[in-house]
């Protein structure tokens, strides 16, 4: 228990650091936040409306309204705590490696909606969106972190079953009753 919570600090510190320099800031972070502002506004056009999108700033051009993503809001800090975990946890580095991409996926999937459906509630209703934002969303993100790593950990096979034969040694069977 020891070696997960020091591996996982020490993973989750390295990348919060990275994430901080010049390199991790233009090789990761400025194209995912601009290529997340960019899925966003391709989804939100499909529903109807007309945006303009500048880099990360998308604009309602009929409402004014507009939308900055912005640290915080691109799913990198959730993403860095998933990976800290999976990264730490005692399992085979091929699940490890699985368990990364669905789950790096499936966070950014859930932000996407949750920019989609912050846009609607700024353009109908701004202290919804407010709220929803500082409270509702940022929850979810980190709920969703916690529950992808549980799923990946439930998925994990057991040592028993990476054995050749799955039985026992000694070539005894178990039977449960």
């Amino acid at each position: 228990m020891l070696r997960f919570f020091l591996t996982f600090f020490l993973v989750m510190a390295g990348l919060f650091v990275f994430e901080l320099t010049p390199v991790g800031q233009a090789y990761v972070v400025e194209p995912l936040t601009t290529g997340l502002a960019h899925s966003s506004a391709v989804l939100i056009e499909l529903f109807g409306r007309d945006l303009a999108v500048n880099g990360i700033v998308m604009v309602d051009k009929l409402t004014g309204f507009a939308v900055q993503i912005v640290a915080g809001c691109n799913g990198i800090e959730a993403m860095i705590l998933l990976a800290a975990a999976i990264i730490a946890f005692p399992a085979p580095w091929r699940y490890r490696g699985l368990g990364l991409v669905l789950g790096l996926i499936s966070i950014q999937l859930l932000n996407l909606v949750r920019i989609v459906s912050l846009f609607y509630l700024g353009i109908w209703h701004k202290p919804a969106f407010e709220w929803a934002h500082l409270y509702i969303w940022q929850a979810l993100i980190m709920l969703d972190t916690l529950l992808v790593w549980l799923v990946w950990i439930r998925y994990i096979p057991s040592k028993q079953n990476d054995d050749e034969a799955g039985s026992p040694p000694g070539g005894a069977s178990v039977v449960a009753g």
